[in-house]
């Protein structure tokens, strides 16, 4: 039975100090009888009220100046359903008192969650509307091991860390309370008194939508419905679909021209997606738009991993972009960072004054190349905190994709460190065991719950086995960031046509590890900033080889193995580097028709035929789908390919990568018959030379080991698709 509260803990409670304020508050069973407590600063007079009649039953005493009051209720030795009648300076309110509540955390969620196997802790923790008893509120849950005291602070409670401090769950280090009367749209945040007793003011980690920068409160918000995935979103994502990704930031697409200003969410729906649909790419791809405090960081530096950046406009709002890309027949890739997060004080860092979310060592802790901290992917909680979110996006938004950013500095620990700077592993080796096996859980629960979705890994270096199966040692991926392809491809088609001769193999060695991975190509973000120049302005020559080396290259990658990524501004030739504080140059395209919307023309083009002929893309990552038919004419820096698909059709791709032309230019084919040019990157609709081929028979003439051949009149600086006719 409890006894009266002494003195002391009323003044641990008002210091905040009080860890279990649920055996000093609500209705307790006395010597003296049923009593209730209640912390109510600047309270003039307090009633308990019994909810089922509305009958006043007793007046609480305020034992404690700042707001401490308790009352014996006359009569009752059981438990009931009560409310308090407070007068605030001459108002009076009832109110539900937060303490009459029992435990929320169910037992099922608490072993889950013990484990580090709850598939979707969201569900659980944060903050989430509910009905108890009647009584309309907001359940709260953060995990917080190492505090001495949690509160909930907000608009509900005027900030103040004395009225709501709340019950620890001592086998989880999870903090909970329901709050009556916190409501939707109302913000909060958690007052910590940190292991050390230092005072923390934290976002909650949960959080479904935050304050946009420099603010940080978090806000309560209903979960998002569920949304299901259609077959027509997961056969688009297949590894036979034709893929091709257009690479977004949000915030400089496009801007109000009149002040600079973001798009919303809403103008994006209306303008980027038709967009994208007309220029013929499948998928969007967006940087990260989880919540984030700086700018520049692109989003690359996220703290409100399950909340969408309030920059462009709410958490809905973001969720209609979505729906608005799907009715146009676009998947939506994320590109997701579970890799680290950065130390800002509102933030995950020291978030009880422990490491709690981060390594202690620093070496195991912080990236040195970003200043920012990293996941302790060992620690059960944490690694269920990035999987669970993983799974948020897919489920509660219907994203059909995420790109996982800066995967070898997850699964190396000396990534980027010289010796001395990483501690290795439990075997004396230099991987990362515990994010080894976060990737793999993660990628295994996707691939089980959310059938369908993919991921695609950003990965720098030849770890084996990126995109296989988890069950043979791989990680699980569905596709891979083909990075030594875009720089040795970039690096061939900045040299001097004169001098490609001797690099003639830097275009070719990608197909001797092409079935390594499942393959994306991608000319990203990444490769045109940091005074890496634009991809134009890499390529060599006056302005007109500049354009036409651009074309020729992307002919060449679109016809290439592997689906296809192309970031913003890219598709019409932009000429300067990416700048996030202002818009695309779309000026490039006014004035009448140029140089740039060739490029445009191209690629919107390049796109449409490579959906249409399923050689380009059914078997990019079988054997079968590709053949050399040109590969050792250094000299003319010329190439020839042939792709195939299922039933032996193909498309044969000719590319030269020098200004001239090459007249009657012989090589054997597969298939005799009539071939026609179905795209050619020098046609006059994209500003070239229009040096054309239209339709041309074989000849039995045999030509590179085989008995028919083709000649052609190979346009400079070009690359064609020829596709056979029927007979």
């Amino acid at each position: 039975m409890s006894e009266l509260p002494d003195r002391d803990a009323i003044n641990a409670l008002f210091a905040g100090n009080y860890a279990d304020p649920f055996s000093l508050l609500g209705m307790h069973r006395t010597q003296q009888g049923l009593e209730v407590r209640a912390l109510l600063p600047e309270a003039l007079e307090v009633w308990v009220i019994e909810t089922s009649t509305g009958r006043k039953l007793a007046q609480l005493v305020c034992e404690d100046a700042r707001g401490f009051f308790s009352g014996v209720i006359p009569r009752r030795k059981n438990h009931f359903r009560y409310q308090l009648a407070v007068n605030w300076h001459g108002q009076q309110n009832l109110v539900d008192d937060a303490y009459r509540f029992g435990p929320l955390l169910q037992e099922m969620d608490l072993w889950l969650l013990a484990e580090g196997t709850h598939l979707r802790p969201y569900e659980t923790l944060g903050a989430h509307g509910d009905v108890i008893d009647g009584v309309f509120g907001t359940r709260f849950c953060v995990w917080a091991p190492n505090a001495r005291r949690v509160s909930v602070v907000g608009d509900f409670n005027f900030w103040d860390g004395r009225r709501h401090p709340m019950r620890l769950r001592q086998e989880l280090g999870i903090w909970e309370l329901f709050v009556p009367g916190a409501v939707n749209g109302q913000l909060y945040k958690y007052e910590i008194i940190d292991a050390n007793g230092d005072l923390r003011i934290k976002a909650d980690p949960y959080a479904f939508e935050a304050q946009m920068r420099p603010q940080t409160a978090s806000m309560i918000c209903g979960l998002p419905e569920p949304v299901e995935m259609k077959e027509e979103r997961k056969a688009a994502n297949g590894f036979d679909a034709p893929i091709s990704i257009y690479e977004v930031h949000l915030g400089s697409w496009r801007r109000h021209t009149d002040n600079n200003f973001w798009l919303s969410y809403k103008e994006l729906a209306e303008q980027l997606v038709p967009y994208v649909k007309e220029m013929g790419f499948t998928h969007i791809e967006l940087l990260p738009i989880n919540e984030h405090p700086f700018d520049g960081s692109w989003g690359y530096q996220p703290l409100g991993m399950y909340a969408p950046t309030r920059r462009f406009g709410t958490r809905d709002e973001f969720r209609a972009f979505i729906d608005a890309a799907h009715e146009a027949g676009l998947n939506v890739l994320l590109d997701w960072v579970p890799g680290h997060f950065p130390s800002d004080d509102f933030g995950l860092a020291r978030f009880d004054g422990t490491q709690l979310y981060e390594h202690s060592d620093p070496r195991e802790g912080f990236h040195q190349d970003w200043n920012t901290l990293i996941y302790n992917f060992g620690r059960r909680e944490v690694s269920n905190y990035l999987s669970g979110n993983a799974l948020y996006w897919t489920e509660r938004f219907g994203i059909d994709g995420l790109r996982v950013d800066a995967v070898a500095s997850m699964i190396y620990r000396d990534y980027s460190r010289n010796e001395g700077e990483w501690v290795p592993n439990q075997f004396g080796g230099r991987e990362n065991l515990e994010a080894i096996e976060f990737l793999r859980y993660t990628n295994r629960t996707l691939g089980t719950v959310a059938s369908g979705s993919v991921t695609m890994a950003e990965e720098s270096t030849d770890y084996p086995g990126v995109t296989r199966p988890t069950e043979g040692g791989g990680l699980g991926f569905w596709f891979k960031w083909n990075l030594g392809w875009m720089h040795d491809t970039l690096d061939y088609m900045q040299v001097d046509p004169i001098y490609r001769k001797h690099h003639h193999n830097l275009m070719s060695f990608g197909m001797m590890y092409n079935y390594t991975e499942n393959f994306v190509l991608p000319l990203s973000h990444d490769e045109v900033v940091h005074g890496k120049r634009s991809i134009l302005d890499r390529m060599p020559g006056d302005a007109w080889q500049k354009f036409a080396n651009l074309r020729a290259y992307y002919g060449w990658m679109w016809g290439f193995p592997g689906k296809k990524l192309l970031f913003m501004g890219n598709e019409f030739a932009q000429g300067r580097e990416w700048n996030h504080d202002v818009s695309l140059d779309w000026h490039l395209l006014e004035g009448g028709d140029n140089w740039h919307h060739g490029v445009q023309r191209l690629v919107r083009d390049l796109n449409h035929t490579y959906q249409y002929y399923t050689p380009l893309h059914q078997l990019d990552f079988d054997p079968a789908g590709f053949e050399w038919l040109v590969v050792n004419d250094a000299e003319h820096s010329v190439f020839a390919f042939v792709r195939r698909d299922r039933e032996g059709n193909e498309v044969i791709v000719v590319s030269n990568f020098t200004p001239v032309p090459r007249p009657g230019y012989r090589f054997g084919v597969n298939q005799p018959g009539y071939w026609r040019e179905v795209l050619n990157t020098d046609q006059h609709e994209y500003h070239g030379s229009d040096v054309r081929i239209h339709r041309v028979h074989t000849d039995e003439q045999e030509s590179h080991g085989r008995p028919q051949s083709l000649s052609l009149d190979l346009p400079p600086l070009a690359t064609v698709w020829l596709v056979r006719e029927a007979e």
